[in-house]
């Protein structure tokens, strides 16, 4: 009976994505979102949200070249962005190409989209153990601890432990 509830509300068996982009030791852009196709196996929700974020990678390198030369300052255009990824399946098959066999051969071909950047120099996806991945605190719940460590990793701080350390207005306190 779950397992039919599960179905009878697609949002339900729809996989979130989320991502969490940094610069230096800010972090500049997020999103977490329902997807919004089914995904058949992790490996293809990872391929899912790999291309959400390729996207929005591509958007915030454009900006960031256009304020640097607008500034005098070098292009970035020569360095990739790195693109941290937790599922090795999906890292090998951006890496070989969108049809890695019968159990991927489904999955569009638009949705290579970061198989073209990483070909081309512009990003550089590199595999994170899970337990480091900033991005999971977009995705599911997590535990108390694990949710801390990861908040930390990303720079939010409790408003009491930014004061202790230097002087803050007392508007904010």
């Amino acid at each position: 009976m779950r397992s039919l509830d599960f179905y009878r509300d697609p949002h339900k068996a729809r996989s979130q994505t989320g991502y969490v982009f940094t610069v230096v030791i800010f972090f500049v852009s997020w999103k977490s979102v329902k997807q919004t196709m089914v995904a058949t196996s992790s490996n293809h929700s990872e391929v899912l949200a790999i291309h959400e974020a390729s996207r929005e990678c591509v958007w915030l390198r454009n900006m960031i070249e256009h304020k640097q030369e607008s500034c005098g300052l070098p292009s970035i255009k020569d360095s990739p962005t790195i693109l941290y990824e937790d599922n090795a399946a999906c890292i090998a098959q951006l890496s070989e190409g969108f049809i890695k066999g019968d159990r991927t051969k489904h999955i569009s071909p638009k949705f290579f989209y970061a198989h073209e950047l990483q070909k081309n120099g512009e990003i550089d996806v590199k595999q994170i153990r899970s337990s480091d991945n900033l991005a999971d605190l977009f995705t599911k719940a997590l535990p108390t601890t694990t949710f801390k460590r990861l908040t930390y990793g990303i720079g939010l701080r409790k408003l009491k432990d930014i004061a202790s350390k230097e002087q803050v207005s007392p508007m904010f306190t």
